[in-house]
């Protein structure tokens, strides 16, 4: 795919051919897990290739499923690949901000007894309830109870 034109996009340097578009993308600006998150998303859309042509770089090539695809189309899948690396890599950036949250809460979930004290709790009330209303825990028939 080195022979071909390339075609410039705002975000996204990308080279064309009948069926691929192909690009390199810098693993400081895009997290491998970022990659592989969106390529994840296109399998069931075309084929993806990665391959790493050197350090701390990325080639990603898709590879129409159709035999016949419009340069359009291609265009428009580079894309919306870009965009899926875009929200990829906020995602990664998001869960790695919050993970400290979300550490306290699993192990406050996982790790703490306040389920148990609380249904203790509620089963006392219960029984308080009980005895206050009949001392003696006498049975009383329903059909005296609502006459």
């Amino acid at each position: 795919m080195n022979d071909e034109p390339k075609a410039e996009s705002e975000e996204l340097n990308f080279a064309l051919d009948e069926r691929r578009v192909a690009f390199v993308l810098d693993e400081e600006i895009y997290p491998r897990d970022a990659v592989y998150g969106a390529a994840y998303l296109f399998v069931d859309r075309c084929w993806v290739f990665l391959s790493r042509p050197s350090d701390k770089q990325i080639e990603v090539r898709l590879k129409s499923r159709d035999d016949e695809v419009s340069r359009e189309t291609l265009i428009a899948l580079a894309g919306e690949f870009g965009n899926e690396l875009l929200n990829q890599v906020l995602r990664l950036r998001i869960a790695g901000s919050t993970a400290q949250i979300r550490e306290y809460y699993y192990a406050r979930a996982f790790f703490t007894d306040n389920s148990q004290s609380s249904i203790d709790a509620l089963l006392a009330e219960l029984d308080a309830e009980e005895l206050e209303e009949d001392e003696l825990e006498i049975s009383v028939p329903w059909e005296e109870s609502s006459a």
